[in-house]
């Protein structure tokens, strides 16, 4: 960790590039973008309409000819132009100005555990298509444990749950590298999925994913609610209806793609080594990503792992955090000596 420290206390720009959402933090001024991964173009002129929020507002709402797109998934680059469009639109004009004067900056991306060559080379390529002359690549789990406020450059385990929209991560730290870690596809849009399904099977509404947010903000508002009023489309004729919602059958639907992710946490968890399974004992799991805050989610990794689980206190932009936190000198690796022979 010593090494990318070095390497990153020479970077300007962090960048978190997420499957919902796309971040950028500048060196002393912060986080300066939060906004959707998403962009919305003229599929008869290419030209861009829309990106982020705005865009973001036009999904399932545009005419034939515009079409809107996620050039990231999962975390993953998957259309590096439309990514380097998005990007361009997004940062202000002062990183385009600093962009445009330093020839040599250099800028840090956060990327999933497991990600293979070709999603390295698409993210640098997407940084180096802006002006970037070099990019350091991060672990997704470090970044987000430095942001958590977590003591990972200390000889003792801290557990991390990163869940994202597209997919969890599941990693074991010690020492400032990681000791085991999982990543299993399942997020937030899969519980979004589920409860989708459910309310067409059980009450025949058709809802999209954005109507699902009113539900959300009613069960993390008061967990002993017993009831929801959700609106959508009726399946037979077509015409909205407004149905009222068990909150407890949704809890339960929602709370099934998590056994993935209870899987990924047991197989970590036998990965360790004793000594680092105990630290955990005390210490407890931290969960962090923009999907911890969905209701529910920390008591059931709680009651099947019997450790206590802290929701960070800025769960969807501590990776980024974490990235400015290293990329500005704020973390100290610990440094061991070798002993003379």
């Amino acid at each position: 960790m010593s090494f990318s420290l070095e390497q990153l206390r020479r970077c300007t720009v962090a960048v978190d590039l997420g499957a919902a959402r796309t971040r950028v933090y500048l060196r002393d001024n912060g986080l300066i973008v939060d906004e959707p991964s998403i962009a919305a173009i003229n599929t008869r002129t290419g030209s861009l309409i829309a990106v982020g929020q705005l865009a973001e507002g036009m999904a399932g709402r545009t005419p034939a000819h515009i079409s809107v797109v996620r050039p990231i998934s999962g975390g993953t680059v998957v259309d590096i132009e439309m990514a380097q469009r998005m990007l361009r639109s997004l940062v202000s004009d002062k990183v385009r100005r600093a962009w445009r004067r330093k020839p040599m900056l250099r800028a840090a991306v956060c990327l999933p555990h497991d990600a293979d060559p070709l999603a390295r080379r698409a993210a640098v390529e997407t940084l180096m298509g802006l002006g970037t002359r070099r990019v350091e690549l991060v672990d997704t789990l470090i970044a987000a444990a430095v942001g958590c406020g977590l003591p990972v450059e200390q000889p003792e385990a801290t557990m991390i749950v990163v869940c994202g929209a597209a997919s969890t991560q599941v990693a074991v730290l010690s020492l400032g590298a990681i000791v085991a870690a999982e990543k299993v596809l399942v997020g937030g849009d899969a519980m979004d999925y589920a409860v989708v399904e459910h309310l067409r099977s059980r009450h025949e509404l058709m809802l999209p994913t954005q109507g699902l947010h009113p539900l959300h903000l009613a069960l993390a508002a008061d967990p002993v609610q017993e009831s929801a009023e959700v609106r959508g489309r009726d399946v037979a004729t077509g015409l909205s209806r407004t149905v009222l919602v068990n909150t407890s059958e949704v809890r339960d639907v929602m709370h099934m793609p998590l056994t993935a992710v209870l899987d990924a946490i047991g197989r970590v968890l036998r990965a360790c080594p004793p000594d680092l399974v105990a630290d955990l004992v005390d210490r407890g799991v931290m969960l962090a990503g923009g999907s911890a805050v969905l209701p529910g989610m920390d008591r059931m990794i709680e009651d099947a792992t019997g450790m206590t689980v802290r929701i960070a206190a800025h769960p969807d932009v501590c990776a980024v955090l974490g990235l400015g936190a290293m990329m500005e000198g704020k973390v100290q690796p610990l440094h061991l000596d070798p002993l003379a022979s």
